[in-house]
Formats: structure tokens, C-alpha cells, sequence
């Protein structure tokens, strides 16, 4: 009897990461969106009718206080919440058109996400968590160790969160969410927790990305000191827009003061 050798299996390969490249037509465009949480008399209007068009590579702050709605406004942008009426497209989806699998993938590879906590893995080191996020999106870990150098923290792989500064962990967060090359970049708050300094670390991170990689950013904020260095900064209250301004000479983020 002759043996016969199985066919060897192979593990379905993860498709690379995509290029960065700014979309065709603005970054992101909302047409008359309004989310609304609940109904009659308890009804929570986040937003009532937002018209917003952002192009491409800009840097967008968008300031207001606690539930004037700029929060929900970046959720819908990112694709985390759906609107109740309106129309969104983002980095060239019309969000409405994708099923759950479509809207997944266009979370996984068109956004990152940064957020006031910076919700690492306790028990793996920077590179480690950066890898991660690498990993789902097919980038590989050389791409992690460019993320992690491109945040200063290429002599701090090996460390642990727990080892981290605050305004360190905040840029492996950042370094996670750049290692996919998103088109978008939505910040929540980034310098909520930090001291005016590790702030402008962080911010100066932000920047950098967005200059020299062209990546659409909204971050959203209380702080109005860090409207300063924003392309366009947006004013929200009650779940509206109540003022839109360009800035034709932002300011460093070594000038912002708070």
C-alpha cells in the first residue's frame, strides 16, 4: 500500500493593510444628521440636524461642554453609533449603504480611535499592544515598531503600561491607532488626564500625523485652549452646531497653555 501524504492546509491569509489615501471628495460629509436616544417625553436629542463637510487633511477641534453633543457627533463619524435621520459619509463610505461585516471593516481600517483612557492590555508591553491592532488589520510587527518610533517611543518597547508615563501610554494609544494607516483619526479627549506638558507631547503626536501623513483628525474636547492649533475649530451646544471657524495660522502645540 502506498502512503499518500496530506495536502497540506494553509491558514487563510489576512489581506495587508491599505496605503494611506485621502478620499475622493471631502473627508467626512453629515447632511441633516440627528440622533436621538430614546422617545416622547424622555427623549434625548444628542443631535438636531447637523450639516457638516470637512476636507481632507484637515486638523478639527471640535469644542463644547458635557452633552452639547460633540461626543455622539464623533461616534456617528466613526461609525460606533448609528444617526436617527441624516445622511453620513466618511473617508469616502456612505455609511448607510454598509451592513454590520462592511461597517466592522470600515472601523478596523479607515478609523483610529483615541480615546481619554488609553485602554492597553495590562499584561502586554507597548509594542505588544501595538502589535495587536497590527495583527487584525494584516500590518505586520515591523509596522507596530514604526508606530511605536514614530510616537518617541521606539526605547520603550519593552515596557509595560504599568512602567509607562501617563502621557507615554497615551502615545502607545495614538501609535495603536496610526499602525493601521487610517484615513480618519477621532480623539476623545486625549489630554483630559494629563498635565499641560505631557498634553503638548501628545498633541505634537497629533499634529505630526496629520501633517506629515495627511490624516484627516477630529478631536473632540472641553478644553478650549487646544482650538488654538486646529485648521477648523467647531462649536457645539445642545446638539447643535453653533460655530464654525477656519484658522489661517494655528499655532504650535508648544504655544497652547491651559
Amino acid at each position: 500500500m502506498t502512503d499518500v501524504a496530506p495536502t497540506p492546509t494553509t491558514a487563510t491569509p489576512v489581506a495587508p493593510v491599505p496605503p494611506l489615501a485621502a478620499p475622493a471628495g471631502p473627508a467626512i460629509r453629515l447632511e441633516g444628521v440627528v440622533k436621538t436616544y430614546g422617545s416622547g417625553e424622555v427623549a434625548v436629542h444628542a443631535l438636531r440636524g447637523i450639516d457638516l463637510e470637512v476636507a481632507a487633511g484637515t486638523f478639527v477641534v471640535v469644542l463644547g461642554p458635557s452633552g452639547s453633543g460633540k461626543t455622539t457627533l464623533m461616534d456617528i463619524i466613526g461609525g460606533i453609533e448609528p444617526p436617527t435621520e441624516g445622511r453620513v459619509v466618511a473617508a469616502g463610505q456612505d455609511l448607510a449603504r454598509l451592513d454590520d461585516r462592511a461597517l466592522t471593516d470600515f472601523r478596523r481600517r479607515s478609523v483610529g480611535f483615541v480615546f481619554q483612557f488609553f485602554n492597553l492590555v495590562p499584561t502586554l508591553t507597548a509594542l505588544e499592544n501595538v502589535a495587536l491592532v497590527a495583527e487584525l488589520v494584516g500590518a505586520g510587527s515591523e509596522a507596530a515598531a514604526e508606530a511605536l518610533a514614530a510616537v518617541g517611543l521606539a526605547d520603550r518597547a519593552d515596557h509595560f503600561p504599568s512602567a509607562l508615563s501617563g502621557g507615554e501610554q497615551q502615545r502607545v494609544a495614538i501609535a495603536r491607532a496610526i499602525v493601521k494607516r487610517p484615513t480618519l483619526l477621532l480623539c476623545d479627549e486625549p489630554t483630559g488626564s494629563l498635565d499641560l506638558e505631557t498634553g503638548r507631547q501628545v498633541l505634537e503626536v497629533l499634529r505630526r500625523t496629520n501633517r506629515t501623513d495627511g490624516r484627516t483628525v477630529v478631536l473632540v474636547t472641553h478644553n478650549s485652549a487646544i482650538a488654538g492649533m486646529a485648521d477648523r475649530v467647531l462649536r457645539m451646544g445642545s446638539g447643535r452646531l453653533l460655530d464654525d471657524r477656519l484658522q489661517a495660522t494655528p499655532i504650535a502645540p508648544s504655544e497652547v497653555r491651559w
